[in-house]
């Protein structure tokens, strides 16, 4: 009989899979978050804190900004690229990786707008150019658009930059005010990574089981879209050769429907073994991976979610920026918020709790405590309540 797994049950789960689950204080080990999680994504806005620094906050809150600018300096501890998006991910993954470098290439080899880059030998002398000098941004190379500037263009530079970066030729040495500075990859990667050569078949074994590792359940598209470094077809297959190690399942969202998924064997122990969520009040980023699935988040916690900042102003249900609020293992409201660092403030600009839930004065102070902890993250003094 196929196994069913109930809704808290599945809630608990993916709340210890996630780091969510633990009260988030002790000993600080980024890096092996990091590992826990895959990978943080990387994000320019700072609304309050950019989504990088307050994911990692979210699991430890002796974590603080500079920490993480500073472990990808180091070098040999983690590496930047793009899984759903640019992305800091352990460097010892790195030889599982290798496969990704060429499916982008011949991605962006195929697109119309990779073609206006700076051509093979100008691509050469950028290099050349880094070689020489150093770790160099964006700012030290000056080409210029030609013909009609649209949206999203940008100049031939750049774009042989990135597809040097995506293609594995450069990677990122270190950020300055987010700036990304390129050096060449065998300054960056440890030579007894680069010098690995994983077969392609134990590269795509390694990021299915890593995913759902790192999900604990899943579909063949959760699986796919996790790294976002294989294909269905692929998925399909791994499933298919690893019945020893992977299970069907089937399990109850939030609004009772049962849905199907596979899980590792290893589950129910798992199960057994979950750790009670911490009853604190959480602030969330819009971009953690305990909500980034949209739709797991609905079909898990019953909790409808969506960022708005590309929504226009007046087409916006909520607001530009706004949190949701995790207390236990369920989603108890969201909030808008916005950090001016020259006041040393940390504004609310507006607050909404679910209709389910009786908003107490008990949860209140648990959002006072938490509110008053996350502007100390940010070196804020005082929360005003607009």
């Amino acid at each position: 009989m196929t196994l069913r797994i109930n809704n808290r049950d599945m809630r608990k789960l993916w709340l210890n899979t996630t780091g969510l689950a633990a009260t988030p204080t002790g000993q600080l080990d980024i890096l092996q978050i990091i590992k826990d999680l895959g990978f943080v994504q990387l994000d320019t806005i700072q609304n309050v804190s950019r989504a990088h620094h307050h994911i990692l906050w979210s699991r430890n809150q002796n974590y603080r900004e500079p920490m993480l600018d500073k472990l990808l300096k180091s070098k040999g501890n983690v590496f930047e690229h793009f899984t759903h998006d640019a992305s800091v991910i352990p460097v010892e993954f790195y030889p599982m990786w290798t496969r990704q470098f060429g499916r982008i290439k011949k991605y962006f080899d195929n697109k119309k707008y990779y073609k206006m880059m700076t051509d093979d030998n100008g691509r050469t002398l950028m290099k050349e150019r880094i070689k020489n000098t150093g770790p160099l941004s964006t700012h030290a190379f000056d080409t210029k658009i030609e013909g009609k500037k649209e949206m999203w263009t940008r100049p031939p530079h750049k774009l042989a930059l990135d597809y040097m970066w995506y293609c594995g030729e450069l990677s990122t040495s270190h950020r300055e005010n987010f700036s990304k500075y390129y050096d060449l990859t065998e300054n960056i990667i440890p030579e007894n990574m680069l010098k690995q050569n994983i077969e392609e078949e134990r590269q795509i074994h390694w990021l299915c089981q890593s995913a759902l590792d790192r999900l604990s359940f899943g579909n063949i598209k959760d699986i796919r879209n996790f790294w976002q470094a294989t294909d269905t077809a692929e998925v399909q297959n791994w499933i298919q050769k690893n019945k020893k190690y992977i299970m069907p399942i089937k399990w109850q969202t939030a609004n009772n429907q049962w849905i199907d998924g596979y899980v590792p064997t290893s589950i129910e122990e798992q199960i057994t073994s979950l750790n009670k969520p911490t009853s604190r009040m959480r602030i969330i980023n819009p971009f953690d991976p305990a909500v980034r699935d949209r739709a797991r988040l609905k079909d898990l916690f019953g909790f409808d979610y969506k960022i708005e900042i590309f929504v226009p102003k007046a087409k916006r249900r909520w607001g530009y920026y706004v949190y949701p609020l995790l207390e236990g293992d369920r989603f108890v409201g969201r909030i808008e918020i916005k950090a001016d660092r020259k006041s040393g403030t940390l504004n609310v600009i507006n607050f909404w709790h679910e209709e389910t839930t009786n908003w107490s004065n008990a949860r209140r102070k648990k959002l006072d405590a938490e509110l008053l902890r996350l502007a100390r993250f940010v070196n804020l003094d005082q929360i005003n309540w607009l």
